[in-house]
């Protein structure tokens, strides 16, 4: 009598998607989806553990940007955005335009965004520099940072959306400090990200 082989692990059942795609409003509906899964063009799309660096920026932001925000602004984490009905993303950070009418909300319109920040993993290098920035310039999301780790050092691409192209334009990189006016006084020592070299292995 043969015996069966004890299965290694769980088996996972990934939701298969309906003609057209998924919709904005299954994110809310479809069960067991991993955490942060976004929708991008009406595909579900999952996250790949956060790296050391990710975690340590996004709490960064998180913290000087709530310090520092004036009345009338709010500073969301890992917070979907309403773009549309094939488009529900989730960057790393928000600054929104402060909204206290729907406390159970799950999602953000995308008019009430000011800011959204990605901090770029190795998973996400195309999303972030390529098809989320487009995305939200479409949306008319007046500003982009996208956050990278340059020799274990956070490097910011700042942009904004130039009107008359409907496009980002780059207002500039900056490295170990940043101080920008928009879209409010922000004043940042980027060096606090930074992570010690570690000594190359005779």
């Amino acid at each position: 009598m043969s015996v069966e082989p004890e299965a290694s692990g769980p088996t996972y059942h990934w939701p298969i998607p309906p003609a057209g795609g998924w919709t904005a409003d299954d994110l809310d509906r479809l069960p067991n989806l991993p955490p942060h899964t976004e929708l991008i063009d009406g595909s579900l799309i999952f996250v790949s553990p956060q790296t050391r660096f990710h975690m340590r920026a996004m709490r960064f932001f998180e913290w000087q940007l709530l310090s520092q925000a004036p009345d009338g602004f709010d500073v969301l984490r890992e917070f979907t955005i309403d773009i549309d009905r094939r488009n529900r993303p989730e960057p790393d950070l928000i600054i929104a335009q402060d909204d206290d009418d729907d406390p159970v909300g799950t999602r953000l319109p995308v008019d009430k965004v000011r800011l959204a920040i990605e901090v770029v993993s190795p998973d996400s290098v195309d999303r972030d520099r390529t098809a989320k920035p487009l995305k939200y310039a479409r949306a008319k999301i007046p500003h982009y940072w996208r956050v990278e780790n340059v020799d274990n050092r956070a490097v910011i691409y700042v942009f904004e959306l130039e009107p008359a192209t409907g496009a980002y334009t780059s207002t500039g990189i900056f490295h170990d400090h940043l101080k920008v006016s928009v879209p409010f006084p922000i004043d940042l020592d980027l060096t606090e990200i930074r992570f010690k070299q570690r000594p190359a292995a005779e």
